[in-house]
């Protein structure tokens, strides 16, 4: 009976053994589909626009009307370090808080692969700025419908973050706008990585879903803090379009996103 019990456990250990080289020697070939979300929120917080009281460090209080964002240039790490650049041509978007339909970024046709990194620009990068307006594509047009070019010849907005505040010194709420893009001989443009908690398995049978978090509380207060207060200087409103500040909340920008997790389903 002994010997019987242990070739059972023989065999068993036997096959997990051949499931197990099955799984390592999986051959990967064709392309697939990959969906990235970016999930708006404040410190935590899942956003909600105009009414919801959002708290700075800076015991600011902000009720946001309306948040905008480019996102360009999609880069993929492959689990061996190679990459994969999503088509220039087809690598500009806009997340609107407002149109639940640009939360989701569908990415067609890559390799199929296990990606464990995605890298991306937020804003539209200076080369193709200077491709000139005919060099655009569909996507100026795109971004003028969304109010996301100041002019041509200025370029386009790559934040739009716009609402009222209150603070210690401004008791009646007034309104704010912080938008980056090219100023003076600043342009603005930042790249962002982000390691994947699980890698995304792109097969032809499966499409990922990368779930980003974009906390908005890091526009105003992460590397750098910059008060709305500070920036409201006749008392009717803080607009930060240019100056020293547009820097340091491009530093911030970078800063604002982080993976949650990855559905291989």
């Amino acid at each position: 009976m002994k010997n019987l019990i242990y070739k059972a456990i023989a065999v068993l250990a036997l096959s997990a053994t051949f499931t197990a080289c099955s799984n390592d020697d999986e051959t990967i070939s064709g392309t697939g589909n990959l969906a990235i979300e970016f999930d708006n929120s404040f410190k935590g917080d899942d956003l909600i626009l105009d009414t919801q009281a959002n708290t700075t460090v800076s015991n600011e209080v902000l009720k946001i009307s309306s948040i905008k964002y480019i996102i360009s240039n999609i880069v993929l790490t492959k689990e061996d370090g190679t990459t994969f650049t999503y088509p220039k041509s087809e690598s500009y978007f806009i997340v609107n808080e407002a149109d639940i339909a640009t939360h989701v970024l569908n990415l067609k046709d890559l390799p199929a692969a296990n990606y464990t990194k995605v890298t991306f620009g937020v804003g539209v990068d200076k080369e193709q700025w200077q491709a000139g307006a005919t060099g655009q594509g569909d996507f100026l047009a795109t971004a003028q419908a969304a109010g996301m070019m100041w002019s041509w010849s200025a370029g386009y907005k790559f934040v739009a973050f716009e609402g009222t505040f209150t603070s210690a010194t401004v008791t009646t709420p007034v309104p704010f706008k912080v938008h980056t893009g090219q100023t003076g001989t600043d342009y603005n443009y930042t790249t962002v990585a982000l390691d994947l908690k699980t890698k995304a398995l792109v097969r032809s049978t499966i499409t990922p879903q990368i779930h980003i978090i974009t906390d908005l509380a890091k526009i105003l207060n992460s590397t750098n803090v910059i008060k709305l207060s500070d920036n409201n200087p006749n008392g009717t409103g803080a607009n930060i379009m240019g100056g020293a500040n547009l820097p340091l909340i491009t530093a911030n920008v970078a800063t604002m996103f982080s993976v949650d997790h990855v559905h291989n389903d």
